[in-house]
């Protein structure tokens, strides 16, 4: 496989942090939704996820991006829509946009500032806890269709409804609240005991 060919293959992960100023909250969080809407309909794009979190007093927002390849997350960033976008957004924002691309999965254990990326073990137990109550728990949810449907109770069906159960409830719904619920932990900002 050529170079080009592999970096198509490779999703790659936008992270997008801003600070927003006292009292703008509301405008931003419009603005925000406006800007997801029209990133989704962007080529390539796989998904979004946003953290709401306090820094140096006031509102974060990280907001993390997937798209399919690096040529589609190059179109978005490059694209006339987003710099009309980000030019709305700039009297919102304290910082400006805070912007860094990154091509390894890790887009859970984003960190909310500045500090550095949670260890690998960390994220992996994360990651444990997440996924094994669901995959303890799907096969039994969807027995009643399999018993109702035979086709779908073969192996391969079975197993690819389970899998996707699986995948979408973590990406989208437990993961970013595990990552929320546990983030002092992960970043080991947690207090030690004397």
């Amino acid at each position: 496989m050529n170079t080009s060919a592999a970096e198509a293959a490779e999703t790659v992960t936008l992270v997008v942090r801003h600070r927003v100023r006292r009292g703008q909250e509301q405008a931003y969080e419009a603005w925000l939704r406006h800007i997801v809407a029209v990133a989704s309909e962007s080529a390539g794009h796989l998904g979004v996820d946003v953290v709401r979190g306090i820094s140096g007093g006031l509102p974060l927002f990280t907001c993390v991006l997937r798209f399919s390849c690096p040529e589609h997350l190059r179109s978005w960033l490059d694209s006339a829509q987003r710099r009309l976008l980000i030019e709305e957004a700039k009297p919102l924002l304290a910082d400006g946009d805070q912007t860094e691309v990154s091509t390894l999965n890790d887009f859970w254990f984003v960190p909310a500032d500045e500090e550095r990326q949670p260890p690998r073990w960390k994220q992996a137990c994360l990651t444990f806890v997440v996924i094994l109550p669901l995959s303890l728990l799907m096969p039994q949810l969807w027995r009643p269709l399999f018993a109702w449907e035979p086709a779908l109770g073969a192996y391969l069906p079975s197993n690819t409804l389970i899998t996707l159960s699986i995948v979408l409830l973590v990406v989208y719904l437990f993961m970013p609240m595990a990552t929320q619920l546990f983030a002092s932990w992960l970043n080991g900002t947690e207090k030690k005991r004397t």
